[in-house]
């Protein structure tokens, strides 16, 4: 999964029609360079990309009173799809090696109807439950002599305090708290069926959220 991926995909779907320097722009402003290593070189790579893939639909504009000629992007229904997808592994899956994931998922949270959102983070919880009983076993086992019981003492600290923090989260929504898409009259395409599982899984711990601010909604580029 990547999280450059979803956070292009889903500043474009927000945004409804851009060109790249807006959705960079818009990412950089989250401080996502720093904890997604998203650089104006990447953006324009993923913008590339999803629209050979199918993803976005692209817009020659050219040169006019208003600017120089650029390329304005749009989603497509597959690149809806794909936003979805990865915006439920990035809640649902823990992933050590990939903690940004998490952080980008956060930011897109309320695209998400309430229940469904709930669901995916009580598969985080047993996904976290799992990591903890992986490692749990290997701290009591160490030699309190050896200072590597550090790291997996660390791990299964990690563990718990992700947990704690998904359960409050869990109780927020539940609560009430937030708007989410479908208390706006407009719920998530393509979501998948109550059962179901979201696709990617991977072992690890999450990592910490910050605070993101959504990129703002418009139905028109800005030349």
């Amino acid at each position: 999964m990547s999280a450059t991926r979803l956070l292009v995909l889903g500043g474009v779907r927000r945004f409804g029609r851009a060109h790249g320097y807006e959705v960079r722009r818009e990412l950089i402003s989250w401080g996502s360079d720093e904890w997604a290593h998203v650089n104006p070189g990447s953006v324009y790579h993923a913008l590339r990309q999803l629209a050979k893939e199918g993803m976005l639909r692209a817009h020659e504009v050219e040169e006019s009173d208003a600017g120089p000629p650029h390329t304005d992007y749009e989603i497509t229904d597959a690149g809806r799809a794909e936003f979805l997808r990865l915006l439920r592994c990035a809640l649902a899956n823990v992933d050590v090696r990939h903690p940004e994931m998490l952080t980008a998922g956060l930011g897109f949270l309320t695209e998400l109807p309430r229940a469904e959102a709930v669901r995916l983070l009580r598969e985080r919880l047993d996904g976290l439950a799992g990591r903890r009983s992986s490692v749990a076993p290997r701290l009591d086992a160490q030699d309190p002599d050896d200072h590597l019981r550090e790291l997996l003492g660390w791990w299964v600290h990690s563990a718990d305090s992700a947990a704690d923090w998904t359960r409050r989260l869990i109780g927020r929504l539940e609560s009430g708290a937030y708007v989410m898409a479908d208390d706006r009259g407009s719920p998530a395409s393509g979501s998948s069926p109550a059962g179901s599982s979201p696709t990617g899984s991977a072992p690890g711990s999450s990592g910490a959220p910050v605070s993101l601010q959504p990129p703002r909604r418009r139905s028109t580029s800005t030349k």
